[in-house]
């Protein structure tokens, strides 16, 4: 560990295995989205994309970078940014590896959302708004239902996965009132899609990450101690019902607004901090690893679906194919170790 102290006399411990990590899958990630944006039926070289992302490419190559292929791109960054980052609060304030939002109910409540627009016919607008009002709205259900004289995380997964499974029977009961074609829109975007997603999908996204990344960073210190246990975290000065909602509501509102851009894109949030975790090997919550995790694994997937596989399928079934895998060999793997 390298303890770096600055004129303020604050003190920044950096991991070098936590730094290599979150530089190599960076970079990756930079190196993935410069030959997606170079895929397509105008192909071009990673050169080109730089030299256009730069200012110097031609007309016709700016139209293609920056109003086709760049929104698209940008928007899976920030949706698995904010997945994985929001998976990593969830699995921290629970105490529980299988804590996400596709497992406590959040997910569902922005598909409901959702669902209400295209039942009276609204715009991609108003079901983007939608969505994310859902989310909220169902995240500040589960935490009046789960409080009691504070929340817990055994409580907190309860009330989620009930809640979960009622709007799960909700959304069923929409699809069903919704005309043919309005349903089919919604099955595309229950999936969780990136297709067509332009800067004004990304920007609401992206304002919100400007904005809580650095305020769950902050929080990261005071989560940590949270995992010692209630008692001792107050001991030591945290305010940890005050702390839990902060980080809730941060992370549901993640949630909330990942779903608007995307829909829900399952399984990311539960995946990229697992590996965030294995891949550093470091204690405690990793929030900022689990962001770049989450960003590379979104923007791999949706790679996978547009090229790798028949058709261009949502990249909302690539992720929920590997992310179900993943979760299946959790399970095992926490049963073998006498955890379940």
């Amino acid at each position: 560990m390298i303890v770096i102290r600055t004129p303020a006399r604050l003190s920044v411990r950096l991991r070098p295995r936590v730094l290599a990590v979150g530089t190599v899958c960076l970079l990756l990630t930079v190196g993935v989205g410069v030959l997606a944006i170079g895929h397509g039926e105008y192909p071009m070289s990673p050169t080109d994309v730089l030299r256009t992302l730069t200012g110097g490419g031609t007309p016709a190559e700016e139209f293609i970078v920056t109003r086709l292929r760049l929104p698209r791109l940008v928007t899976g960054l920030a949706v698995g940014a904010a997945l994985g980052l929001a998976g990593a609060v969830f699995q921290s304030l629970v105490r529980n590896p299988l804590g996400s939002p596709d497992v406590l109910g959040f997910t569902q409540g922005a598909a409901t959302g959702a669902l209400v627009v295209v039942a009276v016919g609204g715009s991609s607008a108003a079901l983007a708004g939608s969505a994310a009002l859902g989310g909220v709205v169902t995240g500040l259900l589960i935490y009046l239902i789960a409080w009691r004289r504070g929340v817990h995380g055994y409580r907190l997964v309860l009330v989620g996965i009930g809640m979960s499974a009622i709007l799960t029977g909700v959304n069923g009961y929409l699809m069903t009132r919704v005309p043919l074609m309005s349903a089919s829109r919604a099955m595309l975007w229950l999936t969780g899609s990136l297709d067509g997603r332009g800067w004004s999908d990304a920007a609401p996204l992206l304002a919100a990450l400007a904005v809580l990344v650095p305020a769950l960073l902050a929080c990261a210190p005071a989560l940590r101690m949270t995992e010692l246990g209630d008692d001792a975290a107050a001991g030591l000065g945290v305010s940890v019902h005050r702390l839990r909602m902060l980080l809730l509501a941060g992370a549901v509102l993640l949630v909330a607004l990942s779903a608007a851009a995307a829909g829900p894109v399952p399984f990311v949030a539960l995946t990229a901090p697992h590996l965030a975790r294995r891949l550093t090997r470091a204690p405690g919550v990793t929030l900022l690893p689990a962001a770049v995790v989450g960003a590379l694994i979104t923007v791999l997937a949706d790679q996978v679906a547009l090229r790798a596989l028949p058709g261009q399928l949502p990249v909302g079934v690539v992720t929920g194919v590997i992310g179900g895998g993943y979760l299946v060999w959790l399970l095992a793997t926490e049963r073998r170790a006498g955890r379940l």
